[in-house]
C-alpha cells in the first residue's frame, strides 16, 4: 500500500503573531484610555488648536502625558517583534517577492515613529519645558507628526506588505487580503493631514482598522504552506500505483 505524504514548507517557531498584535493594541489603546481618564476626560490636544489650549493641557495634565508616553513607547516593542516575525514567516512560507521586505521596512519604521512620538511626549511632561510656550508647541507638533502621519503611513506599508503576498499566494482569505489593501490605501492617503488639516480624520480611521486587521491576520497567517507541486506529483504516483495494482 502506498502512503501519500504532503510536502510542507516548515516555518520557524517564533512568537505567536496574534498575541503580539493584541499586546501592541492593548498598550497603545491603554495609553489613550488611561491618560484621558487621568486628565478628567480631556483628550490629547490637536496641533491644529490654539497655542493657549495646547499649553494649558500640558501644564494641567503632566502625569497623564507621562503615563501616555510610557505606554506608547512600550507599544513599539511588540510591534517591532510582530514585524520581524511576520516578515520571517512570509519568507519561510516561500514568499520571495518584495512584500516581505516591504512589511519589514514599514513595520520597523512604524515602530520607530511611535517610539519617537512617545519620547517627544515624555519631554512634554517635564515641568522645566512647560515654561517655554514656543518649545511646547514645537514638541507637540513633532509628537503629532511622528505619532500621527509618520506612524500611520508606515503602518500601512506593514499591512500592504502582508496583504499582497497573502492574496497572491493564497495565505489569507481573499476578503481579509482585500480589506488589508483598502486599509493600506487609506493609511498612505493619511499623510495628506500634513498638508490639508481636514484630512486628519483619515489618521484614526487607518490606525484603528489597521490594528484590528493585524490582530486578525496574526491568527490567520499560517505557519506552514502546502507544496502544491509536490502534492500533484504524489497524487499522480499514488494513482499510477493503484492502477498497477488493479
Amino acid at each position: 500500500m502506498t502512503t501519500v505524504e504532503r510536502t510542507r514548507r516548515q516555518t520557524d517557531g517564533g512568537p505567536p503573531l496574534g498575541i503580539l498584535a493584541v499586546v501592541f493594541t492593548a498598550l497603545f489603546l491603554g495609553g489613550v484610555v488611561v491618560s484621558t481618564a487621568m486628565a478628567g476626560g480631556a483628550t490629547f490636544p490637536s496641533p491644529f488648536g490654539s497655542a493657549a489650549e495646547i499649553l494649558a493641557y500640558f501644564q494641567d495634565h503632566q502625569d497623564a502625558v507621562h503615563v501616555s508616553a510610557f505606554l506608547q513607547f512600550g507599544a513599539a516593542v511588540p510591534l517591532t517583534i510582530y514585524t520581524a516575525t511576520a516578515s520571517a514567516r512570509l519568507r519561510n512560507l516561500g514568499i520571495r517577492a518584495p512584500g516581505a521586505t516591504i512589511a519589514l521596512a514599514g513595520g520597523l519604521l512604524a515602530a520607530a515613529m511611535l517610539a519617537l512620538s512617545a519620547m517627544f511626549s515624555w519631554v512634554l511632561s517635564r515641568p522645566e519645558v512647560l515654561t517655554e510656550p514656543a518649545v511646547v508647541r514645537a514638541l507637540q507638533d513633532l509628537a503629532f507628526a511622528s505619532g500621527g502621519a509618520g506612524h500611520v503611513v508606515f503602518l500601512g506599508l506593514l499591512v500592504a506588505g502582508i496583504a499582497v503576498p497573502g492574496l497572491l499566494a493564497g495565505l489569507l482569505p481573499r476578503a481579509m487580503a482585500f480589506a488589508g489593501l483598502a486599509i493600506a490605501v487609506v493609511a498612505e492617503l493619511s499623510h495628506l493631514a500634513l498638508l490639508v488639516p481636514d484630512t486628519a480624520i483619515l489618521l484614526p480611521v487607518a490606525r484603528f482598522t489597521a490594528l484590528a486587521w493585524l490582530i486578525a491576520t496574526g491568527f490567520l497567517l499560517p505557519r506552514t504552506r502546502t507544496n502544491r507541486a509536490g502534492d500533484r506529483r504524489n497524487r499522480t504516483t499514488a494513482s499510477m500505483a493503484e492502477e498497477g495494482a488493479v
